[in-house]
């Protein structure tokens, strides 16, 4: 099938669908299942195969192609984030991209896609502030996978003055419980160490962490390659028992 289409009818995207299955690997499906609680379906498709799809696909009327993707294999929900992120605004409308955004959120259902959507998100470097008030609802909400969307965006993007203060309030304010959620703050806070160390030094002695996301965070700043050895063992000595 033709990826790079002026239109796309339910028709033609169930015939896509068929094309999906059969580029499925078994075993890749198994292998890629065991590292992703949460994604359903999966047909065992490999990011770069599928990041080709999406590049495709832009080429034609990504509109359209939006207008009727589904997502009942969770290739579809890559390929669907993917295909957001790759919109350029000399194409579609910056109010019109973010609307795309918002639709999207509630189909991440596994740390994979909401990465794969964050890091893709290519947009947010020309609106830097308007994204940052678009992902505060995110930061506080109770639900895992919006949550970590947001918390990766701030990983992603804005591990940077002016943002740092705020980001740093969202850990301490997160409410939600999910090792995804709290990974990804420890992740955050770990690269936040590495790239604007005093701040995050001020924040690490002042924090209102839970104790699983606070000890997470010294690890992955410990397994840093980035870290010099002897201030590993300073960081190691603030491990909450």
């Amino acid at each position: 099938m033709e990826f790079v289409r002026d239109h796309w009818t339910k028709k033609e995207y169930e015939q896509f669908v068929n094309e999906l299955i059969e580029m499925g690997e078994e075993e890749y499906a198994k292998f890629h299942s065991k590292l992703n609680p949460g994604a359903d379906n999966i047909l065992g498709i490999r990011s770069p195969k599928l990041r080709a799809i999406a590049k495709e696909i832009l080429k034609g009327n990504a509109r359209a192609f939006l207008e009727v993707v589904e997502d009942t294999y969770n290739e579809e929900d890559m390929l669907h984030c993917m295909i957001i992120g790759g919109l350029k605004e000399k194409q579609v409308p910056y109010d019109e991209i973010m609307e795309y955004i918002k639709t999207f959120i509630p189909y991440i259902k596994n740390w994979s896609v909401c990465d794969t959507f964050c890091s893709s998100l290519k947009i947010t470097k020309n609106h830097k502030r308007e994204m940052f008030e678009f992902l505060r609802q995110y930061a506080v909400s109770e639900t895992e996978y919006e949550a970590r969307f947001a918390f990766v965006m701030y990983l992603d993007h804005f591990i940077e003055e002016p943002y740092l203060e705020e980001i740093f309030r969202y850990c301490d304010q997160c409410n939600v419980k999910g090792y995804y959620v709290q990974m990804a703050i420890a992740w955050l806070i770990s690269i936040c160490y590495i790239k604007e160390k005093e701040k995050t030094e001020a924040y690490l002695e002042h924090n209102q962490l839970d104790r699983f996301t606070f000890n997470k965070a010294l690890q992955k700043i410990v397994e840093s390659y980035r870290v010099p050895e002897e201030e590993k063992e300073e960081i190691r000595k603030r491990k909450r028992k």
